[in-house]
């Protein structure tokens, strides 16, 4: 019989900063690991205040993850050892797979208005941690909206919904990450794999995510899910909108160190060895 998961746990971002000066909200990271493996970390950027961000994050490793770069609102430069040059805009999605390593640099435009976003961390499984690094860059037309009513709209970026494919595909992991709008007065069920981590992540107006529980989930603060076959979702007077994200768990050991995540200690000095000396980028 299919079963609604349940609120198992809701996380409230923190403000941070990071990379050379760029504040942000964390919603979850290195202290709640391995709370949503194979996740790893997700912030929330945005502000109408260029000082806030302009900094950016200058030139830096990654090994043994993948990040998800997703614009809402805004431009943001990039470039990497791969030779990658170009610019995000918004609507856009940056998915990067650090693999064997990876130097690059993101660097947030002016922007008129607020600049808003998300950059979410995959953990990559030992078997693909030293991978060859491969880049995607999604522009925002060619990501599918499905409205199954008219009162709900999901971006599909990766995995599927009702046969609607998402642009980003072969992944290593496998795994979904929508853009879920629901109005006012309204409700839907988003399926799930069993076994499958699956949190979800109000960023506007706030929504009913367990069919016990009486209180909404305001914007700012994420939610983990127990096991299920679905999630219910409804509305009242206030629309909702959250990134919906599931994925395979790894259940592997982690070790992590700043921009690079492996299996053991020993195998992040290397990494650190291996960036100080220069053979970190493998041919």
């Amino acid at each position: 019989m299919n079963g609604f998961r349940k609120i198992n746990q809701i996380l409230k971002s923190k403000p941070t900063l990071e990379g050379a000066g760029v504040k942000l909200k964390r919603v979850f990271g290195y202290y709640e690991k391995p709370l949503l493996d194979p996740f790893l970390l997700l912030d929330h950027f945005g502000s109408d205040d260029p000082e806030d961000y302009l900094a950016g994050f200058p030139w830096h490793p990654h090994r043994g993850i993948e990040t998800v770069t997703y614009m809402l609102a805004g431009e943001v430069e990039h470039g990497d050892s791969l030779g990658n040059r170009g610019v995000i805009y918004s609507g856009d999605v940056q998915w990067m797979t650090a693999g064997s390593g990876i130097i690059h640099q993101e660097m947030p435009k002016r922007f008129e208005g607020e600049m808003r976003g998300f950059q979410l961390w995959v953990n990559l499984p030992k078997s693909h941690k030293m991978m060859g690094p491969r880049y995607r860059d999604v522009r925002s037309e060619t990501i599918p909206e499905f409205s199954p009513n008219p009162n709900v709209k999901i971006k599909i970026i990766a995995g599927q919904m009702n046969g609607t494919n998402g642009p980003v595909q072969d992944l290593v992991v496998d795994t979904e990450y929508f853009d879920v709008a629901i109005a006012p007065h309204a409700e839907f069920e988003i399926a799930t794999k069993r076994n499958y981590k699956t949190f979800a992540f109000v960023f506007e107006g706030s929504g009913y995510f367990d069919p016990d529980s009486s209180d909404p989930v305001q914007a700012d603060h994420l939610i983990v899910f127990t096991q299920g076959d679905k999630v219910k979702i409804h509305t009242q007077a206030d629309p909702v909108r959250f990134l919906w994200v599931s994925g395979k768990p790894l259940n592997e050991p982690i070790a992590w160190r700043g921009p690079i995540v492996m299996n053991t200690d020993e195998e992040l000095m290397v990494a650190f060895q291996e960036y100080r000396n220069g053979t970190f980028i493998k041919k």
